[in-house]
C-alpha cells in the first residue's frame, strides 16, 4: 500500500479528525508532511500506522501514544495516568515568569505539578529552586524523569503530598489545578487523562478555594492559577475574601483562564 493510500484510509476512519490521522502518520514515520507529500507513492506496510490510528479513534489521546508532548517549545515525556499539558497553560507560565523576574521570592510552591513541566521551565530559565507537590504517584516518577532530562532536577524538590500538609510558608504560590465541575461532560480523549488531575468538585472550583485559603493562612504574597471559563466571578469574591487584590488574564478564545492575586493585608 503507498503512503497515499494509507493516508485517505486512515483519513476515512477519523472523520472529522483527518488531521490527527496526518500527524500520526508523520510522527510514526518521523517525517514531516513535506516528506509525506513528496513520497505519497511510496509503499510501506501499513499495519503499525493502522494500529495507533485505531487506539486514536477509541479515545487514547496522540500524547499518551508517543509519549511525549511539546510545551514552550521544548519535549517532554508524558504517560498515562498523568493530565496532558494544554497550551492554554502556556497564559499561567507567563504570568509565573513576569512574576519571578520582577521580585526575589524566597519560597516558591507549586500545586499539582502533574508532569512537572511548569516547575522545569522555571528552573531552567531563571536558574531559580523551587518546591512542588502532587498526590499522584505516576506524576510524581514523571516529573523526576522530565527534571532530569532538562538538567534542573537538583533545583526543584518534588514532594508526593496533598498541600494541606505542608509546614512550611512560602512567599509565591502557582497552580493549575483540577477545575472543571465533576457534572461536566467531557470527549472520549478527555476521559483517557486521571480525573484527579481535572474535576474539581461540584461547582469545579472547591480545591482553587482551597489554595487560596492556603496560601491566606502562609500569608503568601502572591498567588496564580488557571481556572474555568465561567469561574471569575466567584474566584474574585473569594479573593477578596482573603484579603487578596488580583488581575484576570484571559486566553486567546477571550476567556478568563488566569488569575495573579496579592496578599494586601499587613
Amino acid at each position: 500500500m503507498t503512503i497515499k493510500e494509507a493516508l485517505n484510509q486512515a483519513k476515512s476512519k477519523l472523520k472529522g479528525y483527518e488531521n490527527e490521522a496526518t500527524f500520526i502518520l508523520c510522527e510514526y514515520l518521523n517525517k514531516d508532511k513535506t516528506w509525506l507529500f513528496l513520497n505519497q507513492d511510496l509503499n510501506f506496510d501499513p499495519k503499525i500506522y493502522f494500529q495507533l490510528i485505531d487506539r486514536f479513534n477509541k479515545g487514547e489521546p496522540f500524547e499518551y501514544i508517543f509519549e511525549k508532548v511539546n510545551f514552550w517549545g521544548l519535549d517532554f515525556k508524558i504517560n498515562k495516568g498523568v493530565l496532558i499539558p494544554r497550551y492554554d497553560t502556556e497564559i499561567l507560565l507567563n504570568q509565573i515568569l513576569n512574576l519571578c523576574k520582577t521580585h526575589q521570592f524566597k519560597n516558591i510552591l507549586e500545586i499539582g505539578f502533574g508532569s512537572g513541566i511548569l516547575s522545569i521551565i522555571l528552573a531552567k530559565e531563571l536558574k531559580i529552586n523551587l518546591t512542588a507537590c502532587d498526590i499522584n504517584p505516576k506524576a510524581l516518577e514523571l516529573a523526576k524523569k522530565n527534571a532530569k532530562i532538562h538538567g534542573v532536577e537538583k533545583q526543584i524538590d518534588f514532594k508526593l503530598c496533598d498541600f494541606s500538609t505542608l509546614k512550611d510558608n512560602y512567599d509565591f504560590i502557582f497552580s493549575n489545578p483540577p477545575y472543571i465541575k465533576n457534572s461536566y461532560p467531557i470527549d472520549i480523549w478527555v476521559q483517557s487523562e486521571p480525573k484527579e488531575a481535572l474535576f474539581g468538585g461540584e461547582k469545579g472550583y472547591e480545591i482553587l478555594e482551597k489554595i487560596i485559603q492556603f496560601a491566606y493562612s502562609k500569608k503568601v504574597k502572591f498567588i496564580a492559577c488557571e481556572f474555568g471559563y465561567d469561574q471569575k466571578k466567584v474566584l474574585n469574591k473569594i479573593l477578596k475574601k482573603y484579603h487578596f487584590s488580583n488581575l484576570f488574564f484571559k486566553d486567546e478564545a477571550g476567556y478568563d483562564r488566569v488569575f495573579v492575586a496579592k496578599f494586601t493585608q499587613n
